[in-house]
């Protein structure tokens, strides 16, 4: 790892030309999301998900899509000098214009969730945090249309928008079926959860509370189980 970029264990993810960077909150989605034999990751930025999915899934055909030509261009680079460049393609499109002859097992995203906060002077990294260019009926309608029948839609937002969120995903059709809270360490609140949803539920929505860290700053057993085929230590 240095400051342009991230060393995981079968790839590297360089990320200078991309207005979002590496961070805690794609590993573990990427890590957590179902899969499939059809993946597509909306809002793929540095590529690091459709990495991630298509190491998991080696014999899924994985679509990263994003709004941003740089983030795009970041993305292929990224795809080609990992062992995974046939299995993976990039394009420089928005979920709303996104066509394709073809529904998808699994649809994953870090999606813009900050609606109501203070945008911040950078205008590609404020398009890629908040949802004004994806909102959450754009997000759900276009996800429920690509969605195959069976398939499943995992994403990962603050808890503090869970409620608006999951109440969107419903006018859509689209159920929750599976939630993470993500705890930093045992003392403080989830700041995050990890969603799936589905066009059907069987049984009830299973939850859980986990944490990243121990009071003593080690990997708890979830965080370090999740991430072992990822993270180099």
């Amino acid at each position: 790892m240095d400051g342009q970029g991230f060393t995981f264990k079968q790839f590297d993810v360089r990320q200078d030309m991309c207005a979002m960077k590496v961070g805690t909150d794609g590993v573990l989605l990427g890590a957590w999301a179902a899969g499939g034999r059809r993946i597509l990751d909306v809002g793929t930025g540095t590529g690091l998900i459709a990495l991630m999915m298509a190491q998991r899934f080696g014999d899924a055909h994985v679509c990263g899509i994003d709004i941003d030509a740089d983030a795009c261009r970041q993305a292929s680079a990224n795809v080609s000098e990992s062992p995974f460049a046939s299995s993976i393609e990039i394009s420089h499109v928005r979920l709303q214009d996104f066509i394709s002859t073809e529904t998808f097992d699994s649809i994953v995203s870090n999606p813009p969730f900050f609606k109501d906060s203070l945008k911040c002077p950078d205008v590609r990294r404020s398009a890629a945090r908040h949802a004004d260019t994806l909102s959450y009926p754009d997000l759900f309608r276009n996800v429920s249309r690509l969605l195959a029948d069976e398939g499943i839609f995992s994403v990962v937002v603050p808890t503090d928008v869970e409620g608006n969120f999951c109440a969107e995903a419903s006018i859509f059709g689209l159920l929750e079926i599976r939630r993470s809270l993500i705890k930093t360490v045992p003392r403080k609140s989830p700041k995050r959860v990890l969603l799936a949803f589905a066009k059907h539920r069987v049984g009830t929505c299973g939850t859980e509370e986990v944490c990243l860290f121990d009071e003593d700053g080690n990997k708890s057993e979830w965080y370090r189980s999740l991430t072992d085929d990822f993270y180099l230590k």
